[in-house]
């Protein structure tokens, strides 16, 4: 026999609307009486019907993450994080990916399925400052990413440009000179490759070391196979460094095992660091020093505001953009 919300507040020693306001997060809830129905409900094994709610409330309790790639493992712990956030707050989570370009990004947004959740936390890639006109519509959303500031949505980002300065200048700070930067999208000046570039120049113009554009390697995706083959054929041109700042810890780790292959030692021959602390950068050899952009607050920061839209339909709030901290995180790769 199902249990059912009469049986909880039966336990709990309250009323049925007590339970129901506590189930639905309602806020002005006294400590103790929240912690006697969640008790109850733990104890009984109650599930909430949700079908029964979204007919009530008019929505789903699912949200929509729109990544680029799962197979980019910074995707793939975001998108973990996100899930994880999103579950703290009673939501479910739909992950679309969008390989392709302009056209089918905006095919997925105004897709029917589309249509079947609260919200949107949209990772853009394809799509530009150009296009934000796109974005305005009323459906609840929040990008992540790099291609489009300051827009019509609420933006949660990183800080690349300070991220990849503090890169750089930990390498600095180990007396290497000829400081390779991996990851580069030549013409790129808004987006994750273009603002890690600048941040890479800015921490090499302050220590008073000549910007050498030798030393910049373009990469045209940011996975493992092309962090080799580019670090290949780059070795081949026999151009001295002794640094490596790799925009991406996917990238950096192809072009480590390509440098050992090499003969080279790092971090004796190359200081090398990342930039996303993937969990594998614990585990490479050597372990990768790398950025820590704290994706666990980019999707905590996120679901909270993308909440706070679907609750607030018809409130007048500008979009905001927000950044999140980060940190460098040391290990073997940049061994003192």
């Amino acid at each position: 026999m199902a249990i059912t919300l009469h049986d909880v507040a039966r336990l709990a020693g309250v009323s049925i609307k007590t339970v129901s306001n506590v189930i639905n997060d309602y806020p002005h809830i006294r400590p103790a009486t929240r912690t006697k129905v969640e008790s109850a409900i733990s104890e009984l094994g109650y599930q909430p019907n949700l079908s029964a709610r979204s007919l009530r409330s008019g929505r789903s309790g699912v949200i929509s993450l729109l990544i680029p790639d799962l197979r980019n493992a910074y995707f793939a712990e975001l998108a973990d994080a996100v899930m994880r956030a999103a579950q703290a707050k009673g939501l479910s989570v739909i992950i679309e990916q969008m390989p392709g370009g302009k056209k089918e990004e905006l095919e997925i947004l105004r897709g029917p399925r589309m249509q079947l959740v609260d919200g949107i936390l949209y990772s853009v890639l394809a799509l530009g400052e150009e296009d934000a006109h796109e974005l305005d519509s009323r459906m609840p959303m929040v990008l992540l990413g790099d291609r489009i500031f300051h827009g019509p949505k609420d933006h949660v980002t990183m800080q690349n440009t300070a991220g990849a300065k503090a890169a750089t200048e930990h390498l600095l700070s180990l007396g290497r000179r000829r400081i390779a930067a991996l990851g580069s999208h030549p013409g790129e000046v808004v987006g994750s490759a273009g603002l890690r570039l600048e941040g890479y120049r800015q921490a090499l113009d302050e220590a008073g070391v000549a910007y050498d554009p030798s030393l910049v390697i373009s990469v045209l995706t940011w996975h493992r196979k092309d962090g080799a083959d580019a670090m290949r054929s780059y070795l081949a041109k026999n151009v001295p460094f002794d640094g490596l700042v790799g925009f991406n810890d996917s990238m950096t780790l192809g072009a480590m095992r390509v440098m050992q292959e090499a003969g080279l030692r790092i971090p004796d021959d190359v200081a090398v660091i990342g930039f996303d602390d993937l969990d594998e950068t614990r585990y490479s050899i050597p372990s990768l020093s790398t950025i820590d952009p704290s994706k666990d607050q980019i999707a905590e920061t996120a679901v909270d505001l993308l909440l706070e839209r679907i609750e607030n339909p018809g409130a007048d709030v500008p979009a905001r953009d927000l950044a999140t901290e980060f940190r460098v995180v040391q290990r073997e790769s940049s061994a003192r």
